[in-house]
């Protein structure tokens, strides 16, 4: 991956934390203490510490049911804890509703893409605009009280798609769009709301070779213009090349924290979960390429 200077940056404000489980961050917009999930005799997280720093993009790793989605879910209100307290930007969201932490700032993708099938595109990204008056039932029949909003809320949306390449698509229904352009569209929702972190839930799963460098480049650009992002992730490949920071856990656990280049080396990680193909790598020269994007691009539109 080419070194920009927002990538030095945000190497630099790592550079001093410890590559320890629980490590702490000089400015962490995420703090979870203790926080435990248990079904039946299962503990599927047990987290005792976890800071997430701000500006930068860090990956949640680990194998099959180490606890990932579970503490997504967690944290954004989508489940329940048996124990524990998380805070964000300084505030706690411990017994908060998923809707009133995405209005606070913190916004989710999921594994199987929440698109609305029967809608149209554009329409799908209108459903996240915010503080809309026109959804009051008393001022829904008053059109003048909410057509500057909706007006400025379509040329906000148009705008996004056409960030993602899916501005075309506008009038068609979500549910003719390919695997990829679903993750697409929910990461293109999700900015709808203005959020100060991201967090996507495997945005490569399922996706088409074609648009897997297309959503790299895009998880970059939200770090890039001062979003944090964390996701989770299975392709080491996109791991090693667009995270700052990586978290590793294992049977509910945080094993592991560190830069890519320190997460992959540490032995016990290896042995767990990267397997003995740990170093192979895509090579710098195909990854991100503008003008392989380009390319990728026009032929997934194609399909």
């Amino acid at each position: 991956m080419p070194v920009d200077e927002t990538t030095t940056a945000a190497a630099e404000m790592l550079r001093s934390v410890e590559h320890v489980p629980g490590a702490a961050k000089p400015d962490p917009l995420v703090v979870a203490d203790h926080v435990v999930r248990k079904f039946g005799g299962m503990t599927a997280v047990d987290v005792d510490h976890l800071e997430v720093q701000e500006g930068v993009i860090t990956a949640l790793i680990g194998p099959n049911g180490a606890g990932k989605t579970t503490l997504f879910n967690l944290l954004t209100g989508f489940d329940t804890p048996n124990t524990g307290e998380w805070s964000f930007q300084g505030t706690s969201l411990h017994g908060k509703s998923a809707a009133a932490v995405a209005k606070s700032g913190m916004v989710r993708t999921f594994q199987l893409t929440k698109a609305l099938s029967r809608l149209t595109v554009l329409q799908n990204m209108l459903l996240a605009s915010t503080r809309n008056p026109g959804e009051r039932l008393a001022l829904s029949w008053l059109p003048f009280l909410w057509k500057k909003h909706e007006a400025q809320a379509t040329a906000k949306a148009m705008e996004i798609l056409a960030r993602f390449r899916l501005d075309k698509m506008a009038d068609e229904y979500a549910g003719s769009l390919s695997g990829g352009q679903r993750k697409l569209l929910e990461m293109a929702r999700a900015l709808m709301t203005d959020p100060k972190i991201v967090m996507l839930d495997e945005p490569m799963a399922g996706v088409n070779p074609a648009l897997v460098q297309s959503l790299l480049g895009h998880v970059q650009a939200l770090r890039d213009e001062g979003m944090t992002v964390l996701f989770v992730e299975h392709d080491m490949h996109a791991v090693r090349h667009i995270s700052d920071w990586v978290v590793v856990m294992a049977e509910g656990r945080i094993v592991a924290e560190g830069p890519p280049s320190s997460v992959m080396k540490d032995q016990a990680v290896v042995d767990a979960y990267l397997g003995a193909h740990h170093d192979t790598d895509l090579g710098d020269d195909a990854l991100l390429d503008p003008e392989v994007l380009a390319r990728l691009e026009a032929e997934e539109e194609k399909r």
